[in-house]
C-alpha cells in the first residue's frame, strides 16, 4: 500500500513540477494555486510513504517518478527533443527505481 502512495505523490510531483511552468513566474493566479495544491499533496503523500519506507529509497523514487514523469510530459506536451541520449538516460532513471523497489521489498 505505501508503495502505491509513493507512486502517487511522484504523480503529483509531475503535476507541480508542469505547472510551474504554466505559473508564469507565480504571475497567474489559477496555475499557481493547482501548482501549489499539488505540491502540498505531493508532499503529504511522500510522508505518509514514508512512515513505512526507508529515506532514501522514498526520496529517490519519488524523485525518479518526477523527473520521469515530468521529462514525458515535456517530450509529448511541450515538444521537446525527444533523441535517443535523452530516452536512454530516462531508461536508466526508471531502471534505477525499479532496483530500488526491488531492493527495497
Amino acid at each position: 500500500m505505501h508503495w502505491i502512495v509513493l507512486l502517487f505523490a511522484g504523480l503529483f510531483e509531475v503535476v507541480w513540477a508542469v505547472g510551474l511552468k504554466y505559473t508564469e513566474g507565480f504571475t497567474r493566479l489559477w496555475p499557481t494555486l493547482g501548482t501549489f495544491a499539488a505540491m502540498a499533496v505531493s508532499f503529504y503523500l511522500l510522508s505518509r510513504a514514508m512512515t513505512a519506507l526507508p529515506l532514501g529509497t522514498a526520496y529517490a523514487v519519488w524523485v525518479g517518478i518526477g523527473a520521469v514523469g515530468t521529462a514525458l510530459v515535456g517530450m509529448a506536451v511541450l515538444g521537446e527533443p525527444a533523441g535517443a541520449g535523452r530516452l536512454i538516460s530516462i531508461g536508466l532513471i526508471v531502471a534505477g527505481v525499479i532496483g530500488l523497489k526491488l531492493a527495497s521489498g
